[in-house]
């Protein structure tokens, strides 16, 4: 499995106005985008054929995994070797295409969209503004499920009650493998009295190119978008090749960088833990700590 999908064509309005201008994607966490932890996180799984879903506005994530001559020869120049190697990064971390959504039909659509790109073998698709810690990886596991069982799988993640109303939710039972579940059904954004369960489907997907059929045939569903849980529904109630869902609970650290708490948590999690930036910064908070005391 080689072949990864990321979808960015959202607009990021929780984020006006500073994504005004500025894709949601490439907003930094740190001294990165927030898009370029998704990257590496589809390499260090082993994906390294990826294809970005983008809209209008999307160029500066193209450009920020393009080479920059100019730019490199000055830090050159300097001496600067550092900044070089990062800036190099970016650009030779994967192969990367994008093309554009065109019509924001929602990430159903945006998913079939990358199906002349996938062809018919299984694929990730990473959320771009979801963004896993790299210590707590699950894009491997779910590789391994789908392998065994040949069908899609999806990442899981246990909410409070209250909140699964911003998700897609999942109806599951045990599995005979204590490495997944098997999903029986999934509601998009439910009810808070109608949900399954408080699994929420967070923004990791390995699915099989089955998929792409039943996306041509999926109606607009919930918002008039066609939704890939509906898609997903689908198949985990279908028979033969490609047929069935099964969900990884992911238990790790995971952060939704289109949300501003959420974000916010990223960037002074990943800042804590850098050794150029971590005791300074927590010696400051601490001190902020004692002066609101």
């Amino acid at each position: 499995m080689r072949k990864a999908v990321i979808p960015v064509a959202g607009l990021g309005t929780r984020f006006l106005p500073a994504t005004k201008a500025t894709p949601k994607e490439m907003l930094p966490v740190v001294d990165k985008p927030a898009i370029q932890y998704v990257v590496e996180e589809a390499v260090r799984a082993g994906f390294h054929d990826l294809l970005m879903i983008t809209g209008r506005n999307k160029r500066p994530l193209e450009d920020h995994f393009d080479r920059v001559p100019f730019l490199e020869e000055t830090l050159e120049a300097k001496g600067d070797h550092e900044k070089l190697a990062a800036v190099r990064q970016a650009s030779s971390l994967a192969d990367i295409h994008f093309v554009r959504q065109g019509d924001p039909k929602g990430l159903g659509h945006a998913v079939l969209r990358a199906r002349s790109h996938v062809g018919n073998e299984p694929f990730a698709v990473l959320l771009g503004d979801d963004l896993i810690h790299e210590q707590d990886e699950i894009l491997q596991a779910m590789v391994r499920v789908q392998e065994e069982t040949g069908g899609s799988v999806v990442a899981l993640l246990e909410v409070n009650p209250a909140e699964v109303s911003a998700y897609g939710c999942a109806d599951i039972v045990p599995s005979t493998d204590e490495d997944y579940v098997t999903v029986h059904g999934l509601v998009e954004k439910p009810d808070v009295a109608d949900a399954p369960s408080n699994l929420a489907v967070i923004g990791r997907y390995v699915l099989h190119p089955r998929v792409f059929d039943v996306l041509e045939e999926t109606p607009a569903g919930r918002g008039g978008e066609i939704q890939l849980t509906d898609a997903l529904q689908t198949l985990a109630t279908a028979e033969g090749e490609g047929s069935g869902v099964y969900g990884v609970i992911f238990r790790g650290r995971r952060f939704d960088t289109g949300d501003k708490l959420s974000y916010l948590k990223a960037v002074f999690t990943m800042a804590l833990e850098r050794e150029d930036l971590g005791p300074a910064l927590k010696q400051w908070l601490d001190s902020q700590k004692t002066s609101v005391v």
